[in-house]
C-alpha cells in the first residue's frame, strides 16, 4: 500500500481512538482500516498501538510515529495547495483553538461562515481556557489575547482588549466607589483566576506599575462566573473589557479606577507557516482577521 495513505490510515484510527471510527472519518470499512494499520506496524517492524476490544492505545513508539506522521501529512497538504494554486478552495481538516469566551462570542460566528463558504473544509475548535501547544495538538490556527514571545508562528494582530475593574450600579451605590487601587482594601473583590492568579492585581499609577493584594471573598475559575455574580451585585471584579461588553454597553456594569488601567492587551491571530501557505489556513485568517477587526469591543 501507498505509505502516506498508511500514515493517514494510522492517524485517523488514533484521532477517532478506535478502528470503526477512523473507518468511518475515513469512509472505508473496518476491516480495511485494520489491514492497513497491520501493515503500517510489519513495514515498521514496531507495535504502533495496544488494541482492547473498548479502546486503542498507542505505544511510545506509536507516538512519535503519530507526531511525525500528523507533520508529514500537513507538508504534503501544503505541497498539493502551491501546486493548485492561490484560487484553489480550501479542504481537509481545520483545527483551531481560542479560550472558552472568545470562542463562543467571537470565533464561533466566523466558523460558521468558514463552513458555509468552504464545505470540503472540516473544523475541529478546541476552545479551553489553557495555553495549547499548537505543535503538540496539531493545532494550525491560535486566537490569543496576550503578548507574544517570539515563536516560529506567524502572529497577525487583530486588536486589542482592556483590563477593566467593574462593579453593578447598586454596589457602587452601596457601597461607595473607590478613587484609587488602595481603595480596594475596604471593598468585597470577586475573583477570576484566569486573569488574577495570585490573589493581586496590577494598576498603572504615576507611570509604575502597581500590585495590590487582595483577598477575595468569593474565587472562581472561569469567567462567566465572575461577571455573573458582579452584576449580582456581589462585588467587584477584574475582567477583560470583551467579557463584559455587553452589559458595560447597556448600563448593567459601570468601570472603576479606569485611570489606573494597565496597558492593553493585544489580540493575535496564531498560525503555523509551512514553506508553503496551505489555503484552508490562509483563508480562514483572513476571514477571521476581518471579523475581529470590525469589532468594536476588541478596537
Amino acid at each position: 500500500m501507498d505509505r502516506l495513505h498508511l500514515m493517514s490510515v494510522y492517524v485517523a484510527v488514533v484521532e477517532a481512538e478506535g478502528f470503526a471510527g477512523g473507518a468511518r472519518k475515513l469512509h472505508m470499512s473496518p476491516p480495511a482500516v485494520t489491514r492497513a494499520v497491520a501493515a503500517l506496524e510489519e513495514r515498521l517492524g514496531v507495535k504502533l498501538l495496544n488494541r482492547t476490544t473498548r479502546y486503542v492505545r498507542m505505544t511510545e513508539a506509536g507516538q512519535k510515529y503519530y507526531d511525525d506522521a500528523k507533520h508529514i501529512i500537513a507538508l504534503s497538504d501544503e505541497a498539493d495547495d502551491a501546486v493548485l494554486g492561490i484560487n484553489a478552495a480550501p479542504r481537509g481538516q481545520l483545527t483551531i483553538t481560542a479560550s472558552v469566551l472568545f470562542g463562543r462570542l467571537y470565533v464561533m460566528s466566523g466558523i460558521v461562515e468558514y463552513l458555509r463558504r468552504y464545505p470540503a473544509v472540516e473544523v475541529n475548535a478546541l476552545f479551553v481556557d489553557r495555553v495549547v501547544n499548537m505543535l503538540e495538538e496539531g493545532v494550525d490556527v491560535a486566537i490569543r489575547i496576550a503578548e507574544l514571545p517570539d515563536s516560529s508562528y506567524r502572529a497577525l494582530r487583530v486588536g486589542s482588549v482592556r483590563r477593566v475593574l467593574c462593579a453593578s450600579p447598586d454596589y457602587l451605590d452601596s457601597h461607595g466607589i473607590p478613587q484609587t487601587p488602595d481603595d480596594l482594601f475596604k471593598h468585597r473583590i470577586i475573583l477570576a483566576r484566569g486573569l488574577n492568579p495570585n490573589n493581586e492585581m496590577r494598576f498603572l499609577r504615576d507611570g509604575q506599575t502597581q500590585t495590590v493584594k487582595i483577598q477575595p471573598i468569593l474565587s472562581v475559575t472561569d469567567n462567566d462566573s465572575a461577571a455573573s455574580a458582579v452584576m449580582a451585585s456581589l462585588g467587584i471584579t477584574h475582567l477583560l473589557s470583551y467579557q463584559i461588553a455587553e452589559p458595560l454597553k447597556t448600563g448593567k456594569l459601570k468601570i472603576v479606577l479606569g485611570e489606573f488601567e494597565s496597558p492593553p492587551v493585544p489580540v493575535h491571530i496564531l498560525h503555523r507557516e509551512g514553506r508553503h501557505s496551505s489555503a484552508k489556513i490562509r483563508s480562514f485568517v483572513d476571514l477571521m482577521a476581518e471579523r475581529l477587526r470590525a469589532e468594536l469591543a476588541l478596537n
